[in-house]
């Protein structure tokens, strides 16, 4: 028995009414106190939470003392515990809509709710295009139904809608947004008043390459989507992913997985129902995805958001860098 261990039990068991009261607080139990480094050699009271609350939002009969009689004290974020009859990421979900949960376009199948993220004030889901923007062929303002079409979810279901979307690049196709549409707008509407019969339609040469395949949706109702993510909880902030780096994510299809970033610096070639676009800079990790996860935040081990996936096969999954995405759609991830 650790010498320790028997003290911790017994400041455990006196404390126990006292702090299973307190709000937020779903359990007590006793193990070795975590820090972000990761597990210590101390052994603590842990008090387990449905979420972490910052110090400050908390009254003073609500938060856990640093230790009890020298034995040291830890706030672990369990979440809920529910037994037998939890709802899975297929459900439909209402009251309070988790990332990690299936949504996609009216249009699409089903994909994944990545996490939340914001510009300025205005809060937006993140997922991938060919989750919410239909490889570039939906619109702004096109439903986003919660859950995906294949799981039952109906227009009825409309819980947002299609922001914006970074165009997937599948080298000399015809562009299909922004200043492309303007630009062919434009120039039918004068061939139009000089009486020609022909009308033009933009076309982009490009490299064909890609660094993101994201998009957003802008919630109907923005106090029913939360940030923390079914069975991982709140981002704490963001990373870059290293070789090694280990992984965690909730997503449609597979659920909670966890996994390893395996390649850094990929370039590949990624088949969309028969069309190829290729990526660079992207992130591969171990098999830990299945079709419908697409559009997952995939997190690091202290929860630091380092990627959005969009892609696998059975042995490998394809992640972007977060900060690509990012920077592309001009948004920060909502921590806890």
């Amino acid at each position: 028995m650790i010498p320790d261990l028997d003290l911790a039990r017994s400041m455990k068991q006196q404390n126990l009414r006292h702090l299973i009261t307190r709000r937020n607080v779903v359990g007590v139990g006793v193990g070795y106190k975590e820090t972000s480094d990761g597990l210590t050699d101390d052994v603590a009271v842990v008090v387990n939470v449905v979420q972490k609350v910052p110090k400050a939002q908390l009254a003073e009969s609500d938060k856990v003392p640093r230790d009890l009689n020298g034995v040291k004290t830890d706030v672990v974020e369990t979440g809920k515990f529910l037994a037998g009859q939890a709802q899975t990421p297929k459900d439909r979900w209402r009251g309070q809509i988790p990332p990690g949960v299936s949504l996609a376009h009216f249009e699409v199948t089903a994909g994944t709710f990545g996490c939340l993220v914001r510009r300025g004030r205005e809060l937006f889901i993140l997922s991938n295009n060919h989750v919410l923007a239909n490889v570039n062929n939906a619109k702004p303002g096109d439903a986003i139904i919660q859950p995906g079409r294949y799981d039952g979810g109906k227009l009825e279901d409309k819980i947002a809608e299609l922001a914006e979307f970074v165009p997937l690049d599948f080298g000399g196709d015809s562009a299909r947004s922004g200043l492309f549409l303007s630009v062919e707008k434009l120039m039918n509407k004068l061939a139009s008043l000089f009486g020609s019969d022909h009308r033009l339609m933009a076309y982009r040469t490009s490299p064909g390459e890609n660094l993101v395949d994201a998009a957003l949706a802008r919630p109907l109702n923005p106090a029913q989507c939360v940030a923390g993510i079914l069975n991982i909880g709140l981002p704490t902030g963001v990373a870059a992913a290293t070789l090694g780096t280990t992984l965690q994510k909730t997503g449609r299809t597979t659920g909670f997985t966890q996994g390893r970033i395996t390649q850094i610096d990929v370039t590949t070639s990624v088949d969309y129902n028969g069309r190829m676009a290729t990526f660079t800079d992207q992130l591969m990790a171990s098999g830990m995805s299945d079709g419908g996860d697409s559009g997952s935040a995939v997190l690091d081990d202290q929860r630091r958001v380092v990627g959005l996936l969009f892609a696998g096969s059975p042995r490998a999954t394809l992640i972007n860098p977060i900060q690509a995405v990012l920077a592309a759609l001009k948004v920060e991830i909502v921590t806890g």
